[in-house]
C-alpha cells in the first residue's frame, strides 16, 4: 500500500494513546520498553494512564507523540505493508517524520525530542505565552493585524495550516490583542489554545539555541524518501548541516502547513495516512485536499478495509 504519510504534533495527545496497538503486537510493546529504558522512567505508564495534566506538559507531550507515531509507523509498514512516497510532520512531528524516513535513529530522535520539549517549556515563563486559532480570516490579514496590534509585544503567526485556520503566539497581552482585533475584522471564531508555551515564534530563540548544541552530536542521515520541511515547504535536503539548520529554525519559524500539503499532493499517491494519535491532521487534509483519501493509523478497521480493496 502505497501512501503519503503525516505526522502530528503536540495537541494530539490523549490518555490511553498507543495502548490498542501496544496490546495487540509484541514489537510494539518492546518499542514502549525501549523507550522507558532510554528516558530513564515510564514514558509508556504516562501514555497509558496520565495523568493529563502531566502527559500536556512539552517535555513529556513530545516524546509521548513521537513515541506512540513510530509505534503506529511499525504496525503500517508491517501489518498493512505502507510504504511511504514522501511525508510531512506538523511541527513535533517532523522529528517523527524523519525517523520514519531513515535521517533521524529512534533513539537519539527520543532524546532529541525531549531535549527539545523541557527547551521549549523553559523559554517562557509559565503564563506569559498564549496561542490561538484565527478562523476565517486570510494570511495577509492576520499578519497585518499582528504588526498593527503587537504594541511592542511578541506576536506573530505560528501555524498557517489551511482550511481558513491560522494560530498566533507569542506574549499573553499581544495574543489577545490581536484576537480581538481578528475579531472586528471579522473572524469567524478566535480560539485561545490550551498550550504550556507559545510555540513556533521569536519567544522559542532560547531553546533553537539549546537545540542546536543537542543536534551537534546527533547523527542525521539523507532521508530515505522526500520529507517536507515546515519552514520551507520543500523536501528536506541531503546535505546534512542543512538539514540539522531546518531543524533548529523550525522552533522559531512557523509552520508552513497549508504549503507542505501543496507540496505533498507533487506525489503520486491519493491515500494519506495520519500516523500517530489522533485525526487533526486528517481533518485538516480532509478539507484542504479533497481528492485525498485520509485515515488516521488509529482507524485499524478501516485501514485493513484499504489493504483488501488494494
Amino acid at each position: 500500500m502505497r501512501a503519503i504519510l503525516v505526522f502530528p504534533g503536540q495537541g494530539s495527545q490523549a490518555v490511553g494513546m498507543g495502548k490498542a496497538i501496544y496490546d495487540r503486537f509484541l514489537y510494539v510493546r518492546d518499542l514502549f520498553a525501549q523507550a522507558d529504558d532510554l528516558l530513564g522512567w515510564q514514558l509508556s505508564r504516562l501514555c497509558f494512564e496520565g495523568p493529563a495534566d502531566q502527559l500536556v506538559l512539552t517535555a513529556n507531550a513530545q516524546p509521548a507523540i513521537l513515541l506512540v507515531s513510530v509505534a503506529y509507523l511499525r504496525v503500517l509498514q508491517r501489518e498493512f505493508g505502507v510504504v511511504p512516497l514522501a511525508a510531512a510532520g506538523h511541527s513535533l512531528g517532523e522529528v517523527s517524520a524523519l525517523v520514519a524516513a531513515g535521517s533521524l535513529a529512534f533513539p537519539d530522535a527520543l532524546r532529541l525530542v525531549r531535549e527539545r520539549g523541557v527547551a521549549m517549556q523553559a523559554a517562557v515563563p509559565p503564563g506569559q505565552g498564549a496561542m490561538a486559532a484565527i478562523l476565517g480570516l486570510d494570511a495577509s490579514q492576520v499578519m497585518m493585524l499582528c504588526k498593527e496590534h503587537a504594541n511592542g509585544a511578541v506576536v506573530s503567526p505560528a501555524n498557517f495550516n489551511g482550511a481558513g485556520q491560522i494560530v498566533i503566539a507569542g506574549q499573553r497581552e499581544g495574543v489577545e490583542r490581536v484576537g480581538k482585533a481578528a475579531r472586528a475584522a471579522g473572524a469567524k471564531r478566535v480560539v485561545p489554545l490550551q498550550v504550556s508555551a507559545p510555540f513556533h515564534c521569536a519567544l522559542m530563540a532560547p531553546a533553537a539555541r539549546r537545540l542546536q548544541e543537542v543536534l551537534i552530536e546527533v547523527p542525521v542521515q539523507p532521508p530515505n524518501f522526500p520529507v517536507i520541511s515546515n519552514v520551507t515547504a520543500l523536501p528536506y535536503p541531503e546535505d546534512v548541516a542543512e538539514a540539522k539548520r531546518l531543524l533548529v529554525e523550525q522552533v522559531t519559524a512557523p509552520v508552513q502547513w497549508e504549503q507542505c500539503l501543496r507540496q505533498l499532493q507533487k506525489y503520486p499517491s491519493n491515500r494519506m495516512i495520519e500516523v500517530g494519535p489522533g485525526r487533526v491532521l486528517t481533518s485538516l487534509a480532509k478539507r484542504g485536499v479533497p481528492t485525498w483519501t485520509c485515515t488516521p493509523a488509529e482507524d485499524l478497521d478501516e485501514l485493513w478495509r484499504l489493504k483488501e480493496e488494494a
